[in-house]
Protein backbone atom coordinates (compact mmCIF):
# COMPACT_ATOMS: atom_id res chain seq x y z
CA UNK A 1 0.00 0.00 0.00
CA UNK A 2 1.07 3.48 -0.79
CA UNK A 3 1.81 6.13 2.17
CA UNK A 4 -0.40 8.76 1.97
CA UNK A 5 1.19 12.46 2.51
CA UNK A 6 -0.27 14.44 5.37
CA UNK A 7 -0.29 18.23 4.67
CA UNK A 8 -0.42 19.79 8.15
CA UNK A 9 -2.11 23.60 7.87
CA UNK A 10 -1.97 25.41 11.09
CA UNK A 11 -4.48 28.03 11.98
CA UNK A 12 -3.62 28.96 15.38
CA UNK A 13 -6.59 27.86 17.41
CA UNK A 14 -7.26 25.23 15.06
CA UNK A 15 -4.58 23.30 13.49
CA UNK A 16 -6.20 21.30 10.28
CA UNK A 17 -4.42 18.35 9.09
CA UNK A 18 -5.65 17.71 6.04
CA UNK A 19 -5.67 13.82 4.30
CA UNK A 20 -5.61 14.18 0.58
CA UNK A 21 -6.60 10.31 -1.03
CA UNK A 22 -8.62 9.80 -4.56
CA UNK A 23 -12.05 9.39 -2.87
CA UNK A 24 -11.94 13.00 -0.75
CA UNK A 25 -10.00 14.80 1.12
CA UNK A 26 -10.77 14.48 5.15
CA UNK A 27 -9.09 16.69 7.62
CA UNK A 28 -8.50 16.42 11.30
CA UNK A 29 -8.60 19.75 13.57
CA UNK A 30 -6.45 20.23 16.13
CA UNK A 31 -7.65 23.03 18.64
CA UNK A 32 -6.25 23.21 22.54
CA UNK A 33 -9.65 23.59 24.31
CA UNK A 34 -11.44 21.18 22.30
CA UNK A 35 -9.41 18.41 22.99
CA UNK A 36 -9.32 19.33 26.82
CA UNK A 37 -12.77 19.91 26.84
CA UNK A 38 -13.62 16.22 25.69
CA UNK A 39 -10.51 15.32 28.16
CA UNK A 40 -12.59 16.61 30.86
CA UNK A 41 -15.46 14.51 29.98
CA UNK A 42 -13.88 11.31 29.07
CA UNK A 43 -11.49 11.11 31.75
CA UNK A 44 -13.36 9.90 34.30
CA UNK A 45 -14.58 7.16 32.00
CA UNK A 46 -11.22 6.05 30.66
CA UNK A 47 -10.46 5.62 34.83
CA UNK A 48 -13.42 3.58 35.30
CA UNK A 49 -12.66 1.18 32.14
CA UNK A 50 -9.40 1.00 34.07
CA UNK A 51 -6.79 2.76 31.13
CA UNK A 52 -4.25 5.07 31.15
CA UNK A 53 -6.28 8.83 30.30
CA UNK A 54 -3.01 9.81 28.60
CA UNK A 55 -2.55 6.55 26.57
CA UNK A 56 -5.71 7.56 24.94
CA UNK A 57 -5.53 9.28 21.92
CA UNK A 58 -8.33 11.81 21.09
CA UNK A 59 -8.95 12.69 17.56
CA UNK A 60 -11.18 15.11 16.34
CA UNK A 61 -12.59 15.11 12.50
CA UNK A 62 -13.41 17.37 10.35
CA UNK A 63 -16.23 15.72 8.88
CA UNK A 64 -20.23 16.70 8.96
CA UNK A 65 -21.46 12.76 9.51
CA UNK A 66 -22.37 11.76 12.63
CA UNK A 67 -20.16 9.33 13.45
CA UNK A 68 -17.50 8.22 16.30
CA UNK A 69 -15.12 5.26 16.47
CA UNK A 70 -11.83 3.70 17.91
CA UNK A 71 -9.23 2.20 15.94
CA UNK A 72 -5.80 1.59 16.47
CA UNK A 73 -5.71 0.09 20.27
CA UNK A 74 -6.27 3.32 22.09
CA UNK A 75 -7.33 5.99 19.02
CA UNK A 76 -10.86 7.64 19.75
CA UNK A 77 -11.65 9.21 16.86
CA UNK A 78 -14.89 11.76 17.15
CA UNK A 79 -16.52 13.88 13.80
CA UNK A 80 -17.34 17.67 14.41
CA UNK A 81 -20.75 16.51 13.05
CA UNK A 82 -21.27 14.90 16.38
CA UNK A 83 -20.29 17.17 18.01
CA UNK A 84 -22.28 20.29 16.42
CA UNK A 85 -25.18 17.99 16.48
CA UNK A 86 -25.23 17.19 20.05
CA UNK A 87 -27.67 18.99 22.02
CA UNK A 88 -25.97 18.77 25.60
CA UNK A 89 -22.89 17.20 27.17
CA UNK A 90 -24.36 14.24 28.25
CA UNK A 91 -24.91 12.74 24.70
CA UNK A 92 -21.33 13.25 24.01
CA UNK A 93 -20.45 11.50 27.15
CA UNK A 94 -22.94 8.77 26.33
CA UNK A 95 -20.81 8.22 22.60
CA UNK A 96 -17.35 8.20 24.54
CA UNK A 97 -18.46 5.61 27.14
CA UNK A 98 -20.05 3.53 24.38
CA UNK A 99 -16.90 4.18 22.40
CA UNK A 100 -14.55 2.83 25.38
CA UNK A 101 -16.22 -0.32 26.37
CA UNK A 102 -14.83 -0.86 23.20
CA UNK A 103 -11.45 -0.38 23.64
CA UNK A 104 -11.69 -1.99 27.51
CA UNK A 105 -13.20 -5.18 26.05
CA UNK A 106 -10.38 -5.50 23.25
CA UNK A 107 -12.77 -4.92 20.70
CA UNK A 108 -10.28 -3.98 18.01
CA UNK A 109 -7.68 -7.59 18.30
CA UNK A 110 -8.97 -8.05 14.91
CA UNK A 111 -7.14 -5.27 13.30
CA UNK A 112 -3.81 -5.73 11.80
CA UNK A 113 -1.19 -5.49 14.13
CA UNK A 114 0.44 -2.35 12.02
CA UNK A 115 -2.61 -1.09 12.54
CA UNK A 116 -2.57 -1.24 16.38
CA UNK A 117 0.96 0.35 16.40
CA UNK A 118 0.25 3.46 14.11
CA UNK A 119 -0.08 6.80 14.60
CA UNK A 120 -3.35 8.43 15.01
CA UNK A 121 -2.81 10.29 12.09
CA UNK A 122 -0.93 7.09 9.75
CA UNK A 123 -4.74 5.21 11.37
CA UNK A 124 -6.39 8.18 9.23
CA UNK A 125 -4.65 7.34 6.54
CA UNK A 126 -5.06 3.71 6.03
CA UNK A 127 -9.03 3.82 7.57
CA UNK A 128 -9.69 7.23 4.81
CA UNK A 129 -10.63 5.29 1.93
CA UNK A 130 -12.91 2.88 3.98
CA UNK A 131 -14.36 6.01 5.98
CA UNK A 132 -15.20 7.80 2.71
CA UNK A 133 -16.68 4.80 1.42
CA UNK A 134 -18.73 4.25 4.42
CA UNK A 135 -20.31 7.86 3.60
CA UNK A 136 -20.95 6.33 -0.11
CA UNK A 137 -22.42 3.16 1.05
CA UNK A 138 -19.54 1.04 -0.50
CA UNK A 139 -16.74 0.65 1.95
CA UNK A 140 -15.88 -2.27 0.42
CA UNK A 141 -15.12 -0.30 -2.92
CA UNK A 142 -13.22 2.39 -0.92
CA UNK A 143 -11.00 -0.14 0.69
CA UNK A 144 -10.00 -1.96 -2.24
CA UNK A 145 -9.37 1.58 -4.03
CA UNK A 146 -7.05 2.74 -0.93
CA UNK A 147 -5.88 -0.65 0.16
CA UNK A 148 -5.60 -3.32 -2.75
CA UNK A 149 -5.26 -6.08 -1.23
CA UNK A 150 -6.37 -5.94 2.17
CA UNK A 151 -8.50 -8.99 3.42
CA UNK A 152 -12.28 -9.11 3.79
CA UNK A 153 -11.78 -8.68 7.57
CA UNK A 154 -9.55 -6.00 7.34
CA UNK A 155 -11.86 -3.95 5.58
CA UNK A 156 -14.76 -4.14 7.59
CA UNK A 157 -12.80 -2.72 10.41
CA UNK A 158 -15.40 -0.20 11.29
CA UNK A 159 -18.08 -2.32 11.92
CA UNK A 160 -18.72 -3.94 15.00
CA UNK A 161 -20.57 -7.42 15.97
CA UNK A 162 -23.95 -6.91 17.57
CA UNK A 163 -22.56 -8.93 20.80
CA UNK A 164 -19.76 -6.56 20.56
CA UNK A 165 -22.21 -3.32 20.47
CA UNK A 166 -24.18 -5.30 23.17
CA UNK A 167 -20.71 -5.13 25.43
CA UNK A 168 -19.69 -1.93 24.93
CA UNK A 169 -22.84 -0.58 25.51
CA UNK A 170 -23.22 -2.49 29.08
CA UNK A 171 -19.75 -1.59 29.55
CA UNK A 172 -20.39 2.54 28.74
CA UNK A 173 -23.55 3.08 31.15
CA UNK A 174 -21.31 0.84 33.96
CA UNK A 175 -18.65 3.80 33.59
CA UNK A 176 -21.06 6.20 32.98
CA UNK A 177 -22.67 4.82 36.75
CA UNK A 178 -19.59 4.89 38.60
CA UNK A 179 -19.23 8.42 38.54
CA UNK A 180 -22.41 9.15 39.25
CA UNK A 181 -23.30 10.06 35.26
CA UNK A 182 -26.64 9.59 33.91
CA UNK A 183 -26.91 7.72 30.83
CA UNK A 184 -29.93 9.30 29.41
CA UNK A 185 -27.34 11.02 26.63
CA UNK A 186 -27.05 7.14 25.58
CA UNK A 187 -30.41 6.72 25.27
CA UNK A 188 -31.32 10.12 23.59
CA UNK A 189 -28.24 9.41 20.79
CA UNK A 190 -30.18 6.04 19.66
CA UNK A 191 -33.36 7.68 19.73
CA UNK A 192 -31.58 10.00 17.09
CA UNK A 193 -29.91 7.08 15.47
CA UNK A 194 -32.94 4.86 15.53
CA UNK A 195 -34.79 7.23 13.11
CA UNK A 196 -32.42 6.76 10.56
CA UNK A 197 -32.39 3.10 9.89
CA UNK A 198 -35.39 3.16 7.30
CA UNK A 199 -33.79 5.33 5.12
CA UNK A 200 -31.55 4.90 2.06
CA UNK A 201 -28.00 3.58 3.27
CA UNK A 202 -26.55 6.37 1.31
CA UNK A 203 -28.47 9.14 3.40
CA UNK A 204 -27.55 7.34 7.01
CA UNK A 205 -25.20 8.74 9.31
CA UNK A 206 -21.96 6.46 9.00
CA UNK A 207 -22.42 5.59 12.46
CA UNK A 208 -25.68 3.71 12.16
CA UNK A 209 -23.84 1.19 9.39
CA UNK A 210 -21.12 0.38 11.54
CA UNK A 211 -22.57 0.24 14.95
CA UNK A 212 -25.53 -1.97 14.11
CA UNK A 213 -28.66 -1.14 16.27
CA UNK A 214 -31.01 -3.38 17.53
CA UNK A 215 -34.22 -3.26 19.40
CA UNK A 216 -32.84 -5.41 22.15
CA UNK A 217 -29.86 -2.73 22.62
CA UNK A 218 -32.00 0.71 22.72
CA UNK A 219 -34.38 -1.63 24.80
CA UNK A 220 -31.17 -2.10 27.04
CA UNK A 221 -30.17 1.33 27.68
CA UNK A 222 -34.13 2.40 28.62
CA UNK A 223 -34.07 0.32 30.74
CA UNK A 224 -30.79 1.14 32.54
CA UNK A 225 -32.30 4.75 32.46
CA UNK A 226 -35.10 3.47 34.00
CA UNK A 227 -34.00 1.55 37.06
CA UNK A 228 -30.29 3.98 37.66
CA UNK A 229 -30.39 6.28 40.60
CA UNK A 230 -28.25 8.69 38.41
CA UNK A 231 -30.64 9.07 35.42
CA UNK A 232 -31.76 12.43 36.60
CA UNK A 233 -28.37 13.48 38.12
CA UNK A 234 -27.62 16.68 36.54
CA UNK A 235 -24.65 17.55 34.93
CA UNK A 236 -21.54 19.72 36.67
CA UNK A 237 -22.53 23.48 35.46
CA UNK A 238 -19.44 23.90 34.12
CA UNK A 239 -19.51 20.68 31.90
CA UNK A 240 -22.73 22.51 30.05
CA UNK A 241 -20.78 25.94 29.71
CA UNK A 242 -17.84 23.84 28.12
CA UNK A 243 -20.19 22.27 25.67
CA UNK A 244 -21.91 25.46 24.93
CA UNK A 245 -18.40 27.16 24.52
CA UNK A 246 -17.42 24.01 22.08
CA UNK A 247 -20.21 24.12 19.69
CA UNK A 248 -19.85 27.79 19.41
CA UNK A 249 -16.02 27.81 18.67
CA UNK A 250 -16.77 24.91 16.24
CA UNK A 251 -19.59 26.83 14.23
CA UNK A 252 -17.48 29.84 13.95
CA UNK A 253 -14.32 27.99 12.28
CA UNK A 254 -16.45 25.26 10.51
CA UNK A 255 -20.15 26.88 9.23
CA UNK A 256 -20.20 29.80 6.59
CA UNK A 257 -19.52 33.09 8.31
CA UNK A 258 -22.48 34.86 7.52
CA UNK A 259 -24.76 31.44 8.74
CA UNK A 260 -22.77 32.65 11.79
CA UNK A 261 -23.21 35.67 12.57
CA UNK A 262 -27.02 35.03 11.68
CA UNK A 263 -27.49 31.90 14.39
CA UNK A 264 -25.58 34.04 16.77
CA UNK A 265 -27.00 37.42 16.77
CA UNK A 266 -25.04 40.68 17.75
CA UNK A 267 -28.17 41.16 20.81
CA UNK A 268 -27.62 37.28 22.09
CA UNK A 269 -25.15 38.71 24.86
CA UNK A 270 -23.75 35.30 26.04
CA UNK A 271 -20.74 34.02 26.16
CA UNK A 272 -21.14 31.43 23.97
CA UNK A 273 -22.66 33.91 21.28
CA UNK A 274 -19.72 36.09 21.54
CA UNK A 275 -17.35 33.42 21.21
CA UNK A 276 -18.97 32.68 18.04
CA UNK A 277 -19.47 35.74 16.74
CA UNK A 278 -15.53 36.73 17.66
CA UNK A 279 -14.24 33.60 15.82
CA UNK A 280 -16.50 34.45 12.71
CA UNK A 281 -15.37 38.31 12.52
CA UNK A 282 -11.62 36.94 12.58
CA UNK A 283 -12.41 35.01 9.51
CA UNK A 284 -13.93 37.50 7.95
CA UNK A 285 -11.65 39.37 8.52
CA UNK A 286 -13.24 42.02 9.84
CA UNK A 287 -10.10 42.18 13.23
CA UNK A 288 -11.07 45.46 15.05
CA UNK A 289 -14.70 44.04 15.61
CA UNK A 290 -13.23 40.78 16.39
CA UNK A 291 -10.70 42.41 19.19
CA UNK A 292 -13.69 44.40 20.50
CA UNK A 293 -15.86 40.79 20.96
CA UNK A 294 -12.93 39.07 22.57
CA UNK A 295 -11.92 42.27 24.85
CA UNK A 296 -15.70 42.06 26.04
CA UNK A 297 -15.08 37.92 27.04
CA UNK A 298 -11.73 38.98 28.65
CA UNK A 299 -13.00 41.83 31.01
CA UNK A 300 -15.37 39.14 32.09
CA UNK A 301 -13.14 36.01 32.21
CA UNK A 302 -9.62 37.65 32.17
CA UNK A 303 -8.18 34.26 33.42
CA UNK A 304 -9.20 32.10 30.50
CA UNK A 305 -6.19 30.69 28.43
CA UNK A 306 -8.34 30.25 25.40
CA UNK A 307 -9.82 33.69 25.02
CA UNK A 308 -6.17 35.04 25.30
CA UNK A 309 -5.96 32.37 22.67
CA UNK A 310 -8.00 33.68 20.05
CA UNK A 311 -6.72 37.22 20.76
CA UNK A 312 -3.21 36.30 19.45
CA UNK A 313 -4.30 34.30 16.60
CA UNK A 314 -6.71 36.94 15.08
CA UNK A 315 -3.47 39.85 15.67
CA UNK A 316 -1.16 37.20 14.45
CA UNK A 317 -2.84 36.13 11.33
CA UNK A 318 -3.53 39.87 10.58
CA UNK A 319 0.72 40.43 10.33
CA UNK A 320 0.57 42.03 13.93
CA UNK A 321 3.10 39.77 15.76
CA UNK A 322 4.11 42.18 18.31
CA UNK A 323 0.50 42.34 19.84
CA UNK A 324 -0.16 38.82 19.33
CA UNK A 325 2.99 37.98 21.38
CA UNK A 326 1.79 39.09 25.16
CA UNK A 327 -1.68 37.14 23.65
CA UNK A 328 0.32 33.92 23.60
CA UNK A 329 2.68 34.42 26.51
CA UNK A 330 -0.09 34.46 28.62
CA UNK A 331 -2.40 31.48 27.62
CA UNK A 332 0.66 29.81 27.88
CA UNK A 333 1.24 30.94 31.61
CA UNK A 334 -2.60 29.96 32.20
CA UNK A 335 -2.32 26.66 30.48
CA UNK A 336 1.59 25.54 30.65
CA UNK A 337 0.89 21.63 30.05
CA UNK A 338 -0.53 22.38 26.99
CA UNK A 339 1.73 21.83 23.93
CA UNK A 340 -0.78 22.77 21.37
CA UNK A 341 -0.55 26.44 23.38
CA UNK A 342 2.89 26.63 23.14
CA UNK A 343 3.62 25.55 19.66
CA UNK A 344 1.45 28.49 18.71
CA UNK A 345 3.98 30.88 21.28
CA UNK A 346 6.70 29.13 19.71
CA UNK A 347 5.73 30.27 15.87
CA UNK A 348 4.96 33.70 17.22
CA UNK A 349 8.26 33.96 18.78
CA UNK A 350 10.34 32.27 15.54
CA UNK A 351 8.65 35.40 13.45
CA UNK A 352 10.75 38.05 15.13
CA UNK A 353 13.55 35.68 13.93
CA UNK A 354 16.08 37.24 16.93
CA UNK A 355 18.32 35.02 19.22
CA UNK A 356 16.18 35.54 22.55
CA UNK A 357 12.98 34.66 20.95
CA UNK A 358 14.33 31.95 19.15
CA UNK A 359 15.96 30.28 22.18
CA UNK A 360 12.66 30.75 23.56
CA UNK A 361 11.06 28.97 20.77
CA UNK A 362 12.88 26.53 20.89
CA UNK A 363 12.49 26.01 25.05
CA UNK A 364 8.73 25.70 24.13
CA UNK A 365 8.64 23.35 21.15
CA UNK A 366 10.94 20.67 23.28
CA UNK A 367 8.44 21.09 25.94
CA UNK A 368 5.39 21.20 24.24
CA UNK A 369 7.32 17.62 21.92
CA UNK A 370 6.96 15.75 24.91
CA UNK A 371 3.10 15.69 24.37
CA UNK A 372 3.47 16.31 20.54
CA UNK A 373 5.48 14.09 19.27
CA UNK A 374 3.48 13.17 16.37
CA UNK A 375 3.47 16.77 15.34
CA UNK A 376 5.70 17.34 12.07
CA UNK A 377 5.18 21.27 12.14
CA UNK A 378 6.35 20.95 15.79
CA UNK A 379 9.42 19.32 14.29
CA UNK A 380 9.39 21.53 11.51
CA UNK A 381 9.30 24.83 13.77
CA UNK A 382 11.67 23.22 15.79
CA UNK A 383 14.38 23.05 13.13
CA UNK A 384 14.17 25.92 11.67
CA UNK A 385 14.80 27.70 15.73
CA UNK A 386 17.67 24.91 15.95
CA UNK A 387 19.31 25.98 13.28
CA UNK A 388 18.98 29.33 13.33
CA UNK A 389 20.86 29.37 17.36
CA UNK A 390 23.41 27.06 15.20
CA UNK A 391 22.82 23.39 16.62
CA UNK A 392 22.59 22.09 12.95
CA UNK A 393 22.78 18.53 14.50
CA UNK A 394 19.64 19.21 16.22
CA UNK A 395 18.45 20.64 13.19
CA UNK A 396 18.72 17.71 11.39
CA UNK A 397 17.17 15.60 13.58
CA UNK A 398 14.28 17.52 14.07
CA UNK A 399 13.80 17.13 10.00
CA UNK A 400 14.23 13.34 10.29
CA UNK A 401 11.35 13.68 12.78
CA UNK A 402 9.35 15.32 10.83
CA UNK A 403 10.25 13.50 7.82
CA UNK A 404 9.82 10.09 9.06
CA UNK A 405 5.84 11.07 10.45
CA UNK A 406 5.44 12.36 7.01
CA UNK A 407 6.27 9.74 4.82
CA UNK A 408 8.93 10.70 3.80
CA UNK A 409 11.48 7.77 4.66
CA UNK A 410 14.42 8.88 2.43
CA UNK A 411 14.21 12.35 3.39
CA UNK A 412 14.08 11.08 6.93
CA UNK A 413 16.90 8.91 6.91
CA UNK A 414 19.21 11.19 4.91
CA UNK A 415 18.66 13.54 7.68
CA UNK A 416 19.25 11.45 10.34
CA UNK A 417 22.53 10.77 8.36
CA UNK A 418 23.53 14.06 8.69
CA UNK A 419 22.59 13.65 12.21
CA UNK A 420 24.79 11.25 13.21
CA UNK A 421 27.71 13.26 12.32
CA UNK A 422 26.85 16.26 13.79
CA UNK A 423 25.91 14.85 17.11
CA UNK A 424 27.93 14.20 20.29
CA UNK A 425 28.55 10.17 19.69
CA UNK A 426 26.46 8.33 22.48
CA UNK A 427 24.30 11.46 23.17
CA UNK A 428 20.80 10.48 23.16
CA UNK A 429 20.30 12.73 20.17
CA UNK A 430 22.64 10.87 18.46
CA UNK A 431 20.96 7.18 19.75
CA UNK A 432 17.49 8.56 18.47
CA UNK A 433 18.99 9.25 14.79
CA UNK A 434 20.17 5.64 15.09
CA UNK A 435 16.90 4.56 16.29
CA UNK A 436 15.50 6.60 13.21
CA UNK A 437 17.86 5.39 10.62
CA UNK A 438 16.46 2.06 11.57
CA UNK A 439 12.78 3.13 11.37
CA UNK A 440 13.23 4.73 7.92
CA UNK A 441 15.36 1.84 6.47
CA UNK A 442 12.47 -0.31 7.65
CA UNK A 443 9.83 1.54 5.94
CA UNK A 444 11.95 1.60 2.39
CA UNK A 445 12.26 -1.77 2.49
CA UNK A 446 8.36 -2.34 2.92
CA UNK A 447 7.98 -0.21 0.13
CA UNK A 448 10.19 -2.30 -2.02
CA UNK A 449 8.82 -5.40 -0.89
CA UNK A 450 5.44 -4.18 -1.87
CA UNK A 451 6.38 -2.76 -5.27
CA UNK A 452 5.14 0.95 -3.74
CA UNK A 453 6.57 4.27 -4.62
CA UNK A 454 7.25 7.26 -2.37
CA UNK A 455 4.96 10.12 -2.41
CA UNK A 456 7.06 12.97 -2.72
Amino acid sequence: MRSVALALSFLGAFCVAVVPTTARAVSLIRDAEIENTIRVWATPLFEAAGLVPDDVHIVLVNDRTLNAFVAGGQNLFLNTGLLLRSQHAGQVIGVIAHETGHIAGGHLARLPEAMKNATAMAILSLLIGAVAGVAAGRPDAAVAGVAGGMTAAERNFLAYTRTQEASADQAGVNFMEQNGLSSRGLMEFFDILSGQELMVTSRQDPYVRTHPLTKERIDFVRNFVARSRYSDAPLPPEWVEMHKRMRAKLFGFIEPISRTLTIYKDDDKSVEARYARAVALYRKPDVPRALATIDSLLREAPNDPFFHELRGQTLFENGRAAEALPAYERAVELLPKSGLLRIDLARVQLEFNRPDMDGKAVANLNEALRQEGENSMAWRQLAIGEGRIGNIGMAALALAEEALLLGKYRIALGQAQRAERLLPVGSPPHMRVQDLQVQARRELAKQRDQGGGQLP
